[in-house]
């Protein structure tokens, strides 16, 4: 198990660096819900910091982040890790490789938080989302700007039209002296 794969899984949502309950089952090589199952029969191990259900709106935005989905035909909506969650994990799924995927996913939370990443793909990633979503929104936005523009220009010609008749109007009912 590597640094550089769990690293690639790890999500920053709600202040949290999490592990999404599908890329905890791969990991640890147990279906998701399996891995579900074990964590809805011990609900009391896992209160709200180290465990939460993602909202639609999480699950749209992640699923925007990423080109492919997932997420095809899941019934409920994904479960969110802490590393603290993740720590509870290990007595929940007794396995010799639920303890070995559970240490090597607490050293890279551990090198995330020292500060050094364990992988550089992990800036590179953000740098890439980034990129692409100022290139989304400036796509998806330039029709409107254009429209903005084109509606701008309209108005900017009939303000001065509308100002040249009001200044003829003013003139023609200044008939006398004031």
């Amino acid at each position: 198990m590597t640094s550089e794969l769990i690293a690639s899984k790890i999500h920053f949502l709600r202040g949290e660096r999490i592990l999404l309950d599908q890329d905890l089952s791969l990991l640890y090589g147990v279906e998701t819900r399996v891995l579900n199952q074990a964590v809805r029969r011990n609900l009391k191990r896992f209160p709200p910091d180290f465990m939460f259900e993602l909202s639609v709106s999480e699950v749209a935005n992640l699923k925007s982040q990423f080109v492919i989905s997932s997420w095809g035909g899941r019934r409920k909506l994904p479960l969110a890790f802490t590393e603290q969650g993740i720590a509870m994990l290990s007595s929940v799924l007794r396995s010799d490789r639920a303890i070995d995927v559970n240490i090597a996913i607490m050293r890279t939370f551990v090198a995330f938080a020292s500060g050094c990443s364990p992988t550089k793909t992990w800036k590179s990633r953000f740098v890439n989302w980034k990129a692409s979503t100022i290139n989304s929104l400036r796509s998806s936005l330039t029709p409107y700007a254009n429209c903005f523009v084109k509606t701008a220009r309209s108005l900017g010609r009939l303000g001065s039209r509308l100002s040249q008749s009001e200044s003829s109007c003013v003139n023609a009912t200044r008939i006398g002296p004031l």
